[in-house]
């Protein structure tokens, strides 16, 4: 054929956007499927159609390696997901050395090694063995799995806390995948909620999973004014907190440190001054719109309060590798098997939820080997007493409060300190 005077210009699959594995961050503006721009004169045309198999064979070579980076590059772009949240690659969880010793409430634990927190990773899968994702919230995450998915990509880890780093590793036991024995008690407990088991033995329910850990819960109730516990409460090895009750300004009565503190939208600290960097915050959720604000705060998003009972917070004075999300296990926990309230509540009644006092000893029992309380007793003969040991707030606002059954709570209480499940620092 004639020589060629026309150039050739081939524009294969142009691709805006980038991929970062360092950060772990993909941040695409937009793309093109791949588009051919052939200017080429009347004679080359009739080179390829009429006798030109090297050059035919080079296009064929390079339309089959466009096809191929295509799909390579679609699983990349599109295998995320939806909203184009990058995956996170979480912290791994921590390896946690068990107590040999059963606890004293081991009977009231369902299963004995329970991860609390929820990991981007497979929080579904969790769901899913444990029955969550049977479940909407504040129990489970049957109809919110893209809420929860969406807030914890923006979490940098799902471990418990970083003084269990500092156990003896010896014989560890990883609380980030399942160990035979809690596979067993799975497969025990799910045989017999299908209608009877296989003729397996009850696993050892008298073994303890749980860290060797000495925890307080420390409530935030008026009993606690004048009590100067302060000192004790910092002696332990775990201190559980839970909204915004504050430490500062009353260290005699509750001590300084904070080793987890449970919180929701409408009732997180907003003033910095109250950050303990080496706190453990854990939103516990009650409704999608927790996760929706979770994850808007920290994008850097503006807060729509619509729908809070009250105004919730409008920043955070945690940093991302302080949060975690609680499972709902926890909280399905503490309604169904601690206070036996019914999963189906008449129509003339508003469903109860647990306060975050008893999820908060509900994560306790999962994740401490010994569990004492402060703070958890109310004074209902005197509607004018105190409700907590700060502000000004009385018991007549609790007892208006129609989200909780406060009776069956504090029968629960009086149930688990008479057996000595657990030890109340203010006792009367």
């Amino acid at each position: 054929m004639g020589s060629i005077h026309s150039t050739t210009s081939l524009s294969i699959f142009s691709v805006t956007g980038i991929v970062r594995s360092g950060g772990n961050e993909v941040i695409r503006q937009r793309r093109s499927l791949f588009s051919w721009s052939l200017q080429s004169s009347q004679d080359i045309c009739c080179e390829i159609c009429y006798g030109g198999p090297a050059m035919r064979g080079y296009l064929v070579a390079i339309f089959l390696s466009a096809v191929f980076l295509y799909y390579v590059l679609h699983c990349i772009l599109w295998g995320t997901n939806v909203y184009w949240v990058p995956p996170v690659e979480m912290k791994r969880r921590n390896k946690i050395q068990p107590c040999l010793s059963k606890p004293a409430f081991a009977s009231l634990l369902r299963y004995h090694q329970f991860h609390p927190f929820l990991c981007a990773s497979d929080f579904k899968k969790i769901a899913s063995l444990y029955g969550s994702d049977k479940f909407d919230l504040p129990y489970g995450i049957k109809t919110s799995g893209e809420y929860f998915r969406v807030a914890l990509s923006k979490l940098q880890s799902c471990d418990l806390f970083d003084e269990f780093d500092k156990a003896d590793n010896s014989g560890e036991l990883g609380t980030g995948s399942l160990s035979q024995k809690s596979l067993m008690e799975l497969s025990w407990i799910i045989a017999n909620e299908n209608g009877g088991n296989d003729g397996r033995d009850e696993p050892d329910r008298h073994m303890s999973s749980v860290p060797c850990k000495r925890c307080v819960v420390v409530g935030n109730g008026g009993i606690l004014k004048n009590k100067t516990l302060g000192e004790k409460i910092d002696s332990y090895d775990v201190i559980i907190r839970m909204n915004n009750g504050p430490v500062l300004g009353h260290e005699e009565e509750v001590g300084r440190r904070t080793t987890l503190r449970l919180f929701y939208p409408e009732s997180v600290f907003s003033d910095p001054i109250h950050n303990d960097p080496n706190t453990t915050a854990i939103l516990t959720t009650f409704k999608p719109l927790d996760l929706k604000w979770l994850w808007e705060l920290l994008a850097g998003g503006k807060i729509n309060s619509h729908g809070f009972w009250k105004k919730p917070a409008s920043n955070l004075i945690y940093k991302p590798y302080q949060i975690r999300i609680l499972d709902p296990f926890i909280t399905r926990t503490a309604a169904y098997e601690l206070l036996h309230f019914p999963k189906v509540f008449p129509k003339n009644q508003k469903p109860k939820h647990p306060t975050t006092g008893i999820i908060a000893i509900t994560l306790a029992f999962h994740i401490c080997h010994e569990v004492h309380i402060a703070g958890f007793k109310y004074n209902f003969s005197d509607l004018r007493s105190p409700l907590h040991y700060y502000g000004n707030a009385t018991m007549s606002l609790m007892n208006k409060n129609a989200y909780h059954n406060v009776t069956a709570e504090q029968l629960f209480l009086k149930d688990i300190i008479e057996k000595n499940y657990v030890i109340n620092l203010t006792q009367e």
